[in-house]
């Protein structure tokens, strides 16, 4: 068994009064395949910048191989600085990486090399920060949400690129099918603790489902003797006596072991409350254009749009998607055509 590049042991940190991490663990070995799975907020970014060195633990042991090579790709890169594309992504050549390999990644990625960084769409500045990190082949990437952003060809290429990776992955993702496809080793990181098992994420949720009844079911046996030393309790018992003064400290004991219980979190179940009907009309445009520096992304779309429809706007990163969206909702003026929206139309963006 080969030793491990990375370890994390009994890390800690604290968000102000929340223990954000108490106790996280983290181990891993040359050509792990490993998600990094969790709910929104309980800290799994947290985690993987402090495995990739960027961010302090404070309490916990961090171990690195010595002369083991980490990268890490945010969520959110900065772009600032850098004049074109190209330069961005040369910035994380290393002595003895391939010089080509950046305008290769750059191509791979539909980008020329001589964009201006503060310029990009975020799916453009998404595949400009994965060129970059992928410019050399480390001992461990950290990947976090790397496939914000892209579209469906890029989702592809991405997920191509890094199993053919001689890289250990640490993933952090939204995106089911890419950590089905991609992981080995599944982390969950469940109030500020993790767990971990062989298996890939595909096995995930059936686990945890399980671990959830068995938590829930040793709750209750809990509850139930609480309630059954109590009923002794007030019977009337004297604390006078050796024994029932052993008793009632193993039923403090208990009641203290159930408080610092944490209820596990469910599921999230989302409703929503119908206001006053519109009409049947929702949105109709009539030849609709938007041209930006003589590039026409939008020309001459009329379309009907009524109440119960269901419709999805797809294309590549930078064909215009949004741009669309702001046309039909009225958050843009197209440069000819019209758009009408329904007289009583009631609307709700997020972005």
């Amino acid at each position: 068994m080969t030793p491990p590049l990375l370890i994390l042991r009994n890390i800690t940190l604290c968000l102000g009064d929340t223990n954000l991490l108490s106790g996280a663990e983290l181990i891993v070995s040359k050509r792990d395949r490993i998600c990094l799975v969790g709910r929104n907020g309980s800290g799994k970014s947290t985690l993987l910048k402090i495995a990739a060195g960027k961010v302090d633990a404070d309490d916990g042991e961090r171990y690195v191989e010595p002369g083991a090579t980490l990268r890490y790709l945010p969520q959110e890169p900065n772009l600032t600085g850098y004049e074109t594309t190209r330069a961005y992504v040369e910035g994380e050549l290393a002595p003895g990486d391939d010089p080509h390999r950046a305008q290769y990644l750059l191509e791979q990625l539909g980008l020329t090399g001589e964009e201006n960084p503060l310029a990009l769409s975020g799916g453009e500045a998404r595949r400009c920060a994965i060129a970059r990190t992928l410019t050399s082949e480390p001992d461990i990437l950290f990947l976090d949400e790397p496939t914000n952003h892209l579209d469906l060809p890029a989702i592809e290429w991405l997920e191509n690129e890094l199993k053919n990776s001689r890289s250990a992955l640490v993933l952090v993702s939204h995106d089911r099918r890419f950590l089905e496809n991609l992981s080995r080793k599944t982390v969950w990181l469940n109030m500020g603790v993790t767990q971990q098992i062989e298996k890939s994420f595909t096995a995930f949720e059936p686990w945890r489902d399980k671990w959830f009844e068995q938590e829930e079911l040793n709750r209750n046996k809990l509850d139930r003797k609480i309630a059954s030393e109590l009923h002794w309790l007030n019977r009337g018992v004297t604390a006078r006596r050796k024994r029932n003064q052993g008793r009632l400290r193993a039923l403090n004991a208990l009641r203290a072991e159930r408080r610092n219980q944490k209820a596990f979190i469910g599921d999230v179940k989302l409703t929503t409350t119908e206001g006053n009907r519109a009409g049947k009309l929702v949105i109709e445009t009539s030849s609709i254009g938007k041209t930006y520096d003589g590039a026409p992304i939008v020309r001459d779309l009329s379309i009907r749009i009524q109440r119960g429809d269901r419709i999805g706007i797809v294309g590549p990163n930078g064909a215009g998607k949004t741009t669309l969206l702001n046309l039909l909702t009225g958050a843009l003026t197209p440069d000819e055509g019209s758009v009408r929206l329904g007289p009583t139309l009631q609307m709700v963006l997020l972005d």
